[in-house]
């Protein structure tokens, strides 16, 4: 499956693994599970990890607008990891339109980017 998401620790704290290309249909089996787990704690803290993610068909592309627009004000902390440049592009493009405080680490330091979503 591109998207998979994992609830970790004590369940404020999710990772998001997104691979290949994503579709419509890819939207439809995470989005509700997503809401599933984010209805369960007032502020999350995540890490979107895109290492061999390669972008989104025309569809899925409105899907991920909705979902932002809907869904990411709930987040207080956010790491992207990545491993192409124009992920680390896209992490500067999202800063203005999220709350959360984001930041971008590289595929070799994902530790640290645990590390970092885990600080108080």
């Amino acid at each position: 499956m591109p998207i998979r998401i994992n609830e970790l620790t004590d369940g404020n704290f999710l990772t998001v693994h997104v691979s290949g290309i994503l579709s419509q249909a890819d939207y439809e089996r995470f989005v509700p599970e997503f809401e599933r787990l984010a209805g369960q704690h007032r502020k999350l803290r995540g890490l979107f990890d895109m290492t061999d993610f390669h972008g989104w068909e025309a569809a899925a592309i409105w899907e991920e607008i909705k979902f932002d627009a809907k869904h990411l004000a709930g987040i207080e902390r956010f790491a992207m990891v990545g491993d192409m440049n124009w992920q680390m592009v896209m992490t500067w493009f999202c800063k203005p339109f999220m709350k959360a405080t984001i930041h971008y680490f590289d595929h070799s330091h994902a530790a640290e980017a645990r590390k970092w979503l885990a600080e108080p």
